[in-house]
């Protein structure tokens, strides 16, 4: 692990996790006073939206507020497939879920986190949503930032008409920002075939919080909190937030509620 942040009450532990033929990159967040630690008794998991990564400022604050407040806790942020420094090229929802597979698992194994939490949001909070329900519940605590509850519509809505006719014939197109990454009608199909909104999440209402700005221009506001009231979730409105939470006050409150909500029993 290579260490950063040495002059700050935290302290930053880059590394990959090698598994199954996939390199996961990630980045450890911790208290200056657990720099040695080897393990941790909690762990918070934060995953980042579509064409994101794990080195935002937003997941920064997260972690350095949550490991200074209270003790015991590291927090892990990581890389989806074809994001930030991940090597993969083509983007799939499996190898997405397998990422989440892997780093929780490392977490209680390496780490030994007696629990593990999990923050999300937009495609991240997709990505979990539809993890809840394929593959189970490894989580004590869930919290979700703007998740994107129709995630196929999101995506595909944005595609151009010259692209959307190459997936028709079978060829793959490139979509992303600063990044871009190949996708092909495979993807979208499979997109497609999950929503939130068809399964039921009232096994896991009592350990979820959602929170969602109202003046996001990417994920219908109503979408989430309809999903969130439907399911019996702790829904929090931030007035005046955008998508990315771009306000400081508004990034501050959620990180706030978020690191309450986790230590709560």
């Amino acid at each position: 692990m290579t260490l950063g942040n040495e002059g700050s009450q935290n302290m930053e532990k880059h590394f990959d996790i090698n598994e199954q033929g996939l390199s996961i990159r990630c980045k450890l967040i911790c208290s200056n006073s657990d720099k040695t630690a080897r393990t941790f008794e909690h762990i918070a998991i934060v995953t980042h939206g579509f064409g994101s990564n794990k080195e935002t400022a937003g997941t920064a604050n997260f972690g350095e507020h949550l490991t200074s407040k209270y003790k015991g806790w590291g927090v892990i942020a990581f890389d989806w497939p074809c994001h930030g420094m991940d090597a993969r090229k083509k983007l799939t929802i499996s190898e997405c879920l397998t990422y989440l597979t892997i780093v929780t698992e490392y977490a209680k194994r390496e780490l030994q986190a007696k629990d593990v939490c999990i923050y999300s949001t937009s495609l991240g909070g997709y990505l979990t949503l539809r993890y809840l329900i394929e593959v189970g519940n490894p989580f004590r605590k869930i919290a979700l930032r703007c998740p994107a509850i129709h995630m196929y519509e999101t995506m595909y809505s944005r595609i151009p008409d010259a692209d959307k006719t190459k997936l028709a014939k079978g060829k793959e197109i490139q979509i992303g920002f600063e990044r871009k990454m190949k996708v092909d009608q495979a993807f979208f199909d499979d997109l497609k075939s999950f929503c939130p909104l068809d399964h039921e999440y009232f096994d896991f209402a009592d350990n979820m919080l959602i929170l969602h700005g109202t003046k996001d221009e990417m994920i219908p506001f109503e979408d989430a909190k309809d999903f969130a009231e439907n399911n019996v979730i702790e829904f929090i409105p931030v007035e005046g937030a955008n998508h990315p939470f771009q306000n400081p006050n508004h990034m501050a409150l959620a990180i706030h509620k978020i690191i309450e909500f986790f230590h709560e029993d």
